[in-house]
């Protein structure tokens, strides 16, 4: 070998070794994006994981209440109506009676129908009673048409049957009689 090419050997092996010292840098730098993008991706993989857990539980309790909503919805109105039958049976039990007069019945049969119609509010359910109002026909229904030339036509000369709203929305219309 020649002065020349020992020369250049020696000049080339620092490079070399600091070209092996950049590549290992780079190396490690690459490891430890390797690593932290595994780690990040575990983390997002177990907050997947956890989402996917609480979306199951959440379907499962908004089921089990639309459940027990169903089953249940009636449950307060069923309680109010055991007040009216409560009062309709202490009614005729009155009613029967040796002492009882038809004046008593009656009161007693007033009071049942008036605790009855405010059960009925109290739930949103409210009476249609157009006694000498125009008609209506989407909350009325004619039975028959009567001449009364004393009364203004198309009004209610008389209810049949009351009709009934709920929460706004007709429930049944009311049977009427109208002026002609």
């Amino acid at each position: 070998m020649t002065k020349k090419t020992e020369q250049k050997t020696q000049d080339d092996i620092p490079k070399e070794l600091e070209k092996d010292l950049v590549d290992d840098s780079q190396n490690e730098d690459l490891e430890t994006q390797l690593l932290e993008a595994q780690q990040s991706t575990k983390d997002n993989w177990d907050k997947l994981l956890r989402s996917q857990a609480e979306m199951e539980n959440l379907k499962r309790r908004t089921s089990k209440d639309l459940e027990n909503a169903h089953k249940y919805a009636l449950d307060g109105f069923v309680k109010a109506l055991l007040e009216v039958n409560d009062s309709l049976s202490m009614g005729l039990k009155l009613a029967m009676d040796e002492n009882a007069t038809l004046a008593n019945t009656i009161e007693g049969l007033e009071l049942t129908n008036k605790v009855f119609m405010s059960t009925l509010e109290k739930f949103g359910v409210e009476a249609i009673n157009p006694i000498d109002e125009k008609f209506n026909p989407e909350l009325h229904e004619a039975v028959t048409m009567a001449p009364m030339p004393d009364k203004t036509p198309n009004t209610v000369l008389e209810v049949i049957q009351v009709g009934f709203t709920l929460n706004g929305r007709l429930v049944r219309p009311a049977l009427v009689i109208v002026v002609q």
